[in-house]
């Protein structure tokens, strides 16, 4: 816990107005109402809860952690093709719509993203930890904004590239990609890598670092042109907070490409075997705790904060 209360005082250090218990005073019941509608739908539903993950990763990935994500329109960025198949916006209004009756004005679209996200990890079996807030929302969602997004397809190179662009290193690429510890994915996202995936000797074919085995059972899955059907991210454990998608990965079980990527650069790999060996969990690295302040970390992109941005009164849309 000190490494976790060491990085949230850097935070206050370097940004100065992100904190944890942002709204103790103006809204003192902001956290406990997302919790509760998180709770909710998560028992309803229990994938939302990968999905609001996901969802974060997403808006903080585009401009920063600015709702940017939520806004609705023909040139919104939610319009991009990266965003393909995001869920849980109606559960983040839904949020927002309670709050809205409680504290008006007070607590924003963006800050009701990270706390969602917060809560579905711990309702998920995952870690619980203290989020700091008081990010503003933004005014700007542009399609084309959402090109930088990490991408299936993406190799190590981009996918590093990609995460230092946003302050994030090797460990946080790692850190994060493990929130696909649970959650599912599309056969949409697979067909490239199963058949058609570019071969050194000319043509397409299979991803060939995939093993024969492995590739037979996700060729049942997903057959050609099969979009909708879905499957574990994590074979084995796909409801389950654990390190077993940085073992399969190891492995080489991991069922996207871009999470096959991280077992082809060294520093990658390092940090793989480092959490999905059997005695870390006694002699750390401590990757439940680990994973919290990636999250941290990540939630902290380019947030807007004082008195820049704004705070929506609908996410969907614009003051």
């Amino acid at each position: 816990m000190a490494a976790s209360w060491l990085l949230l005082l850097l935070l206050g250090v370097t940004d100065g107005q992100l904190q944890v218990g942002f709204y103790s005073k103006s809204c003192p019941g902001a956290e406990s109402t997302v919790a509760d509608v998180v709770r909710q739908a998560g028992s309803a539903d229990p994938t939302i809860l990968p999905a609001l993950l996901r969802l974060q990763f997403h808006d903080c990935f585009v401009r920063g952690c600015d709702a940017s994500v939520l806004v609705k329109g023909s040139n919104a960025e939610v319009g991009n093709s990266k965003h393909q198949g995001l869920r849980g916006v109606e559960i983040i209004e839904g949020a927002k719509t309670q709050l809205e009756a409680q504290c008006p004005g007070v607590v924003s679209c963006a800050d009701i993203v990270a706390l969602a996200a917060r809560d579905a990890v711990a309702f998920t079996g995952g870690p619980s930890f203290d989020v700091p807030t008081g990010r503003r929302d933004g005014k700007v969602s542009n399609l084309r904004d959402a090109d930088a997004l990490p991408d299936v397809h993406d190799g190590i190179d981009a996918l590093r590239s990609k995460f230092r662009a946003n302050g994030l290193d090797e460990k946080d690429l790692v850190l994060l990609t493990a929130a696909h510890t649970v959650g599912t994915t599309a056969c949409f996202f697979l067909q490239d890598r199963l058949y058609n995936f570019p071969l050194a000797g000319g043509g397409r074919g299979s991803d060939p670092t995939i093993p024969p085995g492995f590739l037979s059972e996700l060729k049942s899955r997903c057959a050609p042109g099969d979009f909708n059907t879905r499957l574990p991210l994590d074979r084995g454990s796909g409801g389950v907070f654990d390190t077993s998608i940085l073992r399969n990965i190891r492995n080489g079980f991991a069922v996207i490409g871009s999470d096959a990527a991280l077992y082809n650069d060294t520093a990658t790999v390092d940090v793989v075997d480092s959490y999905s060996g059997l005695l870390s969990n006694f002699f750390g690295p401590y990757f439940r705790q680990d994973f919290a302040d990636a999250m941290v970390r990540m939630g902290s992109i380019g947030v807007v904060t004082g008195g820049s941005g704004e705070v929506r009164k609908v996410c969907s849309k614009f003051n």
